[in-house]
């Protein structure tokens, strides 16, 4: 893992998280957030260049990248949003700007709405955060994971690998590729990956939709326009629930936008994050 890192432990109440943090300490705080399947290691190229205007904090969630992950681990929504909370206390960050992918968009809404969390801004980047989500693959592996986690290990290597393919609208990079199914792979690896997608229940974020309204500092939502996992269209229904919300979207990229479109991602995240 020499490529990115992650130097920091934080014991978390779901398991050691490992973090870090990139750029001068006093900047004004960002925190990046991932999704699933992923790691940190997708906000890489975006979490550097940030780092020459902020304080960038970056972490593996519980039961993801390098993060620990053991039987029985709570790794739901309700318990990452926790986590996080926890973590902002342990870093001594009050009001940073969030920036939030997938899965932790979800967590960051939580942290914020249910947990007293405070932002100076929240970006969010094909968030899972309205009704419904997953697609019909996530609902069979989660409706039987159990089965799932006695694949062979080379058929459970080649499900993943497709899986997170999937998730590039150009396609990734084989080393790329191949770092992100990395986590996954291994006894502990197998297993935690099934377990994950059991515990994505979506009355996580049933719970919190309605409450969007509430939303009271400045937000951005991006979008990659050629998104098969959540379809753009949510991007549009989700500004028109946050107050003032503004919609970037982000052509020629799929769900994984920090691969497919690095350059204009940071660029649109840049002008929203700098902006007084």
């Amino acid at each position: 893992m020499s490529d990115w890192p992650l130097t920091r432990t934080f014991r978390s109440s779901s398991g050691a998280v490992r973090w870090d943090s990139l750029g001068d300490p006093g900047r004004d705080p960002v925190v990046l957030l991932h999704g699933t399947p992923f790691s940190s290691y997708v906000w890489r190229a975006v979490a550097r260049s940030l780092a020459r205007r902020h304080q960038v904090y970056v972490w593996d969630m519980p039961g993801y990248g390098t993060s620990e992950k053991f039987a029985g681990q709570d790794v739901s929504l309700a318990a990452q949003a926790k986590v996080f909370t926890e973590l902002l206390a342990h870093w001594g960050v009050d009001q940073p700007l969030v920036v939030a992918h997938d899965f932790g968009g979800a967590v960051s809404l939580r942290a914020h709405l249910l947990h007293g969390a405070r932002y100076t801004a929240l970006a969010l980047v094909d968030p899972v955060a309205l009704a419904p989500w997953g697609s019909p693959f996530f609902r069979l592996v989660g409706t039987h994971a159990d089965v799932f986690e006695q694949l062979p290990p080379a058929l459970h290597g080649a499900l993943v690998r497709e899986y997170i393919g999937s998730a590039s609208s150009a396609g990734l990079h084989p080393a790329v590729l191949d770092r992100l199914v990395e986590p996954w792979l291994g006894a502990p690896g197998q297993a935690a990956f099934y377990r994950q997608i059991a515990q994505a229940d979506q009355r996580y974020t049933d719970e919190i939709q309605d409450r969007y309204g509430e939303i009271g500092v400045p937000t951005l939502v991006c979008w990659g326009q050629d998104d098969t996992w959540i379809p753009a269209a949510k991007g549009h229904e989700l500004v028109a629930r946050i107050p003032g919300a503004h919609l970037e979207p982000i052509a020629g990229a799929g769900h994984l936008v920090q691969e497919d479109a690095p350059a204009e991602l940071t660029a649109a995240l840049i002008t929203f994050l700098d902006t007084p």
